[in-house]
């Protein structure tokens, strides 16, 4: 029974997986979203159920002002004694570890390590924590570098040194360190996040080196696919599985139009074996479809469904940056949102009132319901595609002389444009996006059933045109104001599902 790819659907870049006994965890990059670091677990791999978050309420780590696609970068992680252990860097402040004895439950708070550089990891063998960076240690050349630490503190009780320089396809980064067999084994990405993403590999008997280099890198791939189905390949992690079987989880891309993707990087799964005690890779390239023997069947993606019956808030909600919770009250089937002071294009390294999920998937379906009265031109609340403060679409209701309007806005750079708007006099407003690979389709339900009132293209969300991003489109609902205001906005029952149109 063959499955597919990605196991994750939508922005889940920088994938590490650990297992055990016969239960697998793997965490994903969050960048400048909190909760950080979403955990998740399966029985089989293919399966996965978000069952919380290494960074959280009760040890937030400060996003004060990091810049889109900054904050919480390439975590890893990895189980010894009883205990989990996850790494993660976070840009401008450092290195950290935070551990758990239940991975969903509490994590502790983060403890710091003093070693400089990205993507950082960890090996546990014989009594010692070995702690891996992509640090140069002041030399000028790409370099991967070990030292021995003590996880619980983040002290380093062994010096770092420089193991491996890579194969000079530029950008080191994501190291892992393994023992297997008789080989200790580095295993790297290279040649940047995009186009010519590529994992590499080298090997030596002693875990400081040196590491000789795999002829035959890089060992994964999709820089020389031509049929374009998956790009941007890299980034991986490696396991073996509780039947004996090796597989590598890793990011990719998908194209949803053209030359272009607006979910961002997807956690893919690729199966591989050895050969000569090297990893081997069918045609060294990932897949859509993986025509492997499962002993289980992948389910389709569940509804992601929230009625706001408790005051909880379910694993796969996200804020921008630390949020101001006095802005949201949630319990008894609603949600009231207090807009945030300011407006969205202007909010670059800061937080605002958007309570949001990755868009799982490019063919899926937002509805909710919801109640705003907006007593100033200056107020907005809806639903809000997102991918930066440059470039996103909102669907809302706001006030315009006087008169209370659904409207959509689209907001690409220096492009701005309402391009519907429309007087609306019921109290309770249903709106519901549809979208597919090229499009997103903006619908109201009103007397007459559904109907669509707006379009607007994939195209102005996606990674590509939006350049430096390593995050994808969000979804979720919004309240913002440029004046102070004591309005509010009520929504009724959340739902984001598959659609097949």
């Amino acid at each position: 029974m063959s499955y597919q790819n990605p196991i994750l659907q939508g922005f889940h870049a920088d994938p590490s997986i650990c297992r055990v006994g016969d239960l697998y965890y793997l965490v994903n990059s969050s960048f400048e979203y909190f909760p950080g670091i979403p955990i998740y677990r399966s029985r089989d791999l293919v399966n996965w159920e978000q069952v919380g978050n290494a960074v959280s309420w009760n040890n937030a780590i400060s996003l004060e002002g990091v810049k889109e696609s900054g904050g919480i970068w390439a975590p890893t992680i990895r189980f010894s004694e009883g205990m989990f252990f996850v790494t993660a860097a976070i840009e401008n402040y450092g290195n950290f570890i935070v551990h758990a004895k239940d991975p969903c439950g509490t994590w502790s708070e983060p403890v710091w390590v003093d070693i400089g550089g990205i993507d950082p990891s960890l090996f546990f063998e014989q009594g010692k924590a070995y702690y891996c960076t992509t640090d140069r240690l002041g030399g000028e050349k790409d370099g991967i570098c070990l030292g021995v630490i003590d996880p619980f503190t983040g002290k380093v009780l062994e010096p770092f040194r420089t193991i491996w320089h890579g194969t000079g396809g530029g950008w080191l980064e994501s190291p892992h360190v393994y023992h297997i067999g008789d080989w200790y084994y580095i295993l790297t990405a290279e040649g940047g996040t995009f186009l010519t993403h590529m994992v590499t590999i080298g090997r030596s008997r002693t875990i400081y080196g040196p590491y000789e280099s795999y002829q035959k890198n890089p060992i994964l791939t999709n820089s020389r696919d031509t049929s374009w189905e998956v790009l941007c390949t890299g980034h991986g992690d490696i396991m073996q599985d509780c039947f004996g079987r090796w597989w590598m989880v890793h990011l990719s891309t998908r194209l949803a139009r053209r030359t272009m993707s607006h979910l961002g990087r997807e956690t893919f799964l690729t199966p591989f074996t050895w050969k000569e005690e090297w990893p081997e890779f069918k045609e060294g390239k990932a897949r859509l479809i993986e025509d492997i023997e499962m002993d289980c069947q992948q389910k389709n993606k569940t509804c992601m469904k929230d009625d706001f019956s408790d005051t909880v808030w379910k694993t796969w909600w996200q804020f921008i940056r630390n949020p101001d919770m006095s802005k949201y009250e949630r319990g008894n089937n609603r949600l009231v949102l207090k807009p945030s002071l300011g407006s969205i294009d202007k909010n670059s390294s800061g937080t605002f009132t958007y309570v949001c999920m990755a868009q799982p998937g490019f063919e899926c379906m937002a509805e909710v319901s919801m109640e705003f009265n907006p007593e100033q031109d200056t107020e907005e609340a809806g639903i809000l595609l997102y991918h930066t403060h440059s470039f996103f679409y909102s669907f809302g209701l706001r006030n315009t002389e006087g008169n209370r309007m659904l409207f959509l806005r689209k907001h690409a750079e220096d492009f701005d444009d309402i391009s519907y708007i429309t007087i609306v006099e019921q109290r309770l407003v249903t709106m519901h996006i549809i979208a597919d690979r090229e499009k997103y389709i903006f619908c109201i339900e009103d007397n007459a059933g559904w109907r669509e009132v707006a379009r607007a293209s994939t195209r102005f969300l996606s990674n590509e045109v939006i350049g430096r991003s390593f995050t994808g489109t969000m979804l979720g609902l919004y309240a913002v104001s440029e004046k102070v205001t004591e309005a509010t906005a009520v929504f009724h029952e959340y739902q984001v599902r598959e659609y097949e149109s």
